[in-house]
């Protein structure tokens, strides 16, 4: 049986499941929407165990905190501004965009970038493999318009490359040639436009990039634009940073 969470007001737990306003939540109410261990809920100001709520008639969804993988497909931005075109998150439940906090990427893939993302309402999660010190490693499936050279390799790994603009040279990476124009690169750190920064200081231009792993996690057949929850609660690390 899980442990009990933190008890929160009724009109507080609405909106941070993204429910509802607060506002909104004493409608909610008085519709019989919302019952606690079993019992129509009465009060807004009133404190329950989320465990112990009903919503419609179902359990609060991810009452720990979401965390979810996603294919990202091409075409889509990892932004909430429409200005940019089709989003990410326009592939994910609208109520996990109005959780509070609202879910958000971990990290960032550029529009024609392809592969693992992962998306997560819990913010001790995205700072910890979005910091440096972390060095959460990354492979990504490249393809160039030129040939690889096999100096490429040791270039990569001995962590002396300064990329254009920049005055630290990048952390050690593994390079490994796949074919002509085609390579797997680990990465332990995740600077803007990275992997195609790194080829075209060796003039290469990156005509298809996918991220097929990150850290521990990797897209087990979801296809582009899907998504599966993974579960909070069991994951050892997850536990740990969760309750720091």
């Amino acid at each position: 049986m899980s442990a009990a969470l933190p008890p929160l007001r009724l009109d507080h737990l609405l909106s941070h499941y993204g429910y509802c306003s607060r506002r909104e939540s004493r409608d909610w109410l008085r519709a019989g929407r919302v019952t606690v261990n079993g019992a129509p809920a009465k009060s807004p100001s009133d404190k329950a165990d989320p465990l112990a709520v009903l919503v419609d008639g179902a359990p609060v969804e991810c009452p720990r905190g979401i965390l979810a993988l996603l294919h990202k497909p091409a075409g889509c931005v990892c932004s909430h501004d429409s200005r940019e075109g089709p989003s990410v998150y326009d592939l994910l439940p609208a109520q996990w965009l109005r959780r509070n906090p609202p879910v958000t990427t971990v990290g960032r893939l550029d529009k024609d970038t392809t592969g693992v993302l992962l998306i997560t309402d819990l913010g001790a999660l995205v700072q910890r493999w979005t910091s440096p010190k972390h060095k959460e490693p990354k492979i990504y499936e490249v393809t160039v318009d030129a040939d690889l050279r096999p100096e490429l390799i040791p270039l990569f790994a001995a962590g002396t490359l300064v990329l254009e603009d920049e005055d630290k040279p990048c952390l050690p990476a593994k390079l490994e040639i796949l074919g002509p124009r085609t390579a797997r690169l680990e990465l332990v750190e995740g600077r803007y436009h990275q992997v195609k920064r790194m080829f075209a200081s060796q003039g290469c231009t990156v005509t298809r990039l996918h991220r097929s792993r990150f850290g521990e996690f990797e897209l087990g057949g979801l296809a582009p634009g899907q998504w599966r929850l993974v579960p909070v609660e069991g994951v050892p690390h997850l536990e740990s940073v969760l309750h720091q």
